[in-house]
């Protein structure tokens, strides 16, 4: 009975694939503000029968530690419900389950049926509805980088990459290199296969320039698409990994001797009528709305910076060290550059933002990308210097520093405050604020060696 009902309502693979198992549970899930999944699990059957479901709503409320971060606003204090909605499009098995399970994407609405703004995947939507309102589709392809590590069981102690085929600790400096690919290459293995089990496409897999760090390519497509699968891809990493003695990072900056991973978002924006690219004129030169696009992607970049680099760790990634960029500068075919345009066909043209940190919530990261990028074309927005050449590294550092620099421009920005929904600010910021003073009360191996006996 149970698979006669979601035959209709998943997508048609996994609807043949229910027809030769029995489905045991279904996952339930939501991101939650840091993306973690957060959620129910329940037997199929009960969850065929169309019981609404429901979560506290201080579920949103909670910060990377577990703790739950005051909100200063009417309600907040009390444990009110929101209602979860399946998105039956979102639907995919969970390959590493003992008993054959399915796990669904949930949206949030309040429970009269309204969609709740300050979550994730709603303000992901929003902004895509702003881009479909003019008349405009935008389009994302994601590039995700992470750590493989030998297990760390004691936060005290330092990360370290795994030991390769040599039964050497692998080392850094090695971008695109087969044989770092082929250490890891039983890890990978399990990463294909829980891809391919889940319908998720990966273009391209590389050896990143840090010792275990790896990058997986996504294809180009519709923004809430590749937030989820980039959700979904972070867990499957990572069960992939424990089946072989190592773990999965997606920490911005986990080793000091180690470049850091990033999450590159290359963006394009296609006239929904026409299915052209607005960033190219009809003679391929670059048009207005391209310059406009990148112009308000300079502007707002320092107000969503806490969005992009979320934690403290992850302005240790965004330094002068050749591995990240440390300002806006924009220019063509240029990896030292915040926005980078890749070489491409006209019909391809793209922005890429380079800035992102893989510790980044997907959800929110391409949402704050795309509402700068559509401020910049619905304000007029010039980018603030022509084309770079050279290399950006060597120039003067215009991101902040800290997560508290950077939530200070994101709680001035009134218009980013407007595009993102006061309520989402709000809570964004109690939470930032609520992980740094957790932070602040934690003594660094650097005080005790440093200060300990010298002051």
């Amino acid at each position: 009975m149970a698979h006669l009902d979601l035959r209709s309502k998943i997508p048609e693979k996994w609807s043949e694939w229910l027809d030769n198992i029995i489905l045991d549970e279904i996952e339930c899930v939501v991101a939650d503000i840091a993306g973690v999944g957060r959620g129910k699990v329940m037997p199929a059957n009960k969850f065929i029968l169309d019981q609404e479901l429901f979560l506290p709503a201080s579920l949103f409320m909670q910060t990377i530690t577990g703790e739950f971060a005051p909100i200063d606003w009417q309600g907040y204090h009390i444990e009110n419900d929101v209602k979860l909605v399946p998105d039956y499009g979102s639907a995919r098995p969970v390959p590493w389950a003992k008993d054959a399970t399915l796990q669904i994407i949930h949206d949030v609405t309040t429970l009269d049926n309204k969609p709740v703004a300050y979550t994730p995947r709603n303000l992901l939507k929003k902004i895509i509805a702003l881009y479909e309102k003019q008349g405009w589709r935008a389009v994302v392809a994601p590039e995700m980088e992470f750590f493989l590590t030998k297990p760390n069981t004691d936060p005290d102690i330092p990360i370290k990459p795994p030991v390769s085929r040599t039964g050497r600790n692998r080392i850094g400096n090695q971008a695109y290199s087969i044989s770092g690919v082929d250490d890891y290459g039983i890890v990978i293995d399990e990463i294909y296969d829980f891809a391919d089990a889940q319908g998720l496409e990966i273009d391209t897999i590389i050896q990143e320039a840090g010792a275990g760090q790896l990058e997986i390519n996504l294809r180009h497509g519709n923004p809430l698409t590749l937030a989820d699968q980039i959700f979904y891809f972070k867990r499957a990493i990572k069960e992939a990994a424990l089946r072989h003695e190592c773990y999965a990072t997606f920490m911005a900056k986990p080793m000091e001797s180690q470049p850091g991973s990033a999450m590159h978002i290359h963006q394009s924006v296609e006239n929904i009528k026409t299915g052209k690219n607005i960033f190219s004129n009809s003679d391929g030169t670059d048009s207005e709305m391209f310059q406009h696009f990148i112009g308000g992607q300079q502007y707002y970049m320092n107000s969503i910076m806490c969005i992009l680099a979320p934690y403290v760790n992850s302005y240790r990634r965004l330094t002068a060290s050749g591995a990240a960029p440390v300002n806006t500068l924009w220019g063509y075919d240029n990896r030292t550059l915040g926005l980078r345009v890749p070489k491409s066909s006209p019909s391809a043209k793209r922005v890429e933002n380079r800035i992102v940190g893989m510790d980044s919530n997907p959800y929110l990261a391409i949402a704050a990308c795309l509402a700068t990028g559509y401020l910049g074309m619905m304000k007029k927005i010039l980018p603030q210097q022509s084309a770079f050449e050279g290399d950006a590294y060597k120039q003067a550092r215009s991101l902040p520093h800290d997560i508290n620099t950077a939530l200070d421009y994101f709680i001035k920005n009134k218009d980013i405050k407007d595009i993102l929904g006061e309520e989402f600010c709000l809570m964004y910021t109690a939470i930032k604020h609520h992980e740094i003073s957790a932070f602040m009360r934690v003594i660094s191996p650097w005080e005790r060696e440093h200060l300990m006996l010298s002051v």
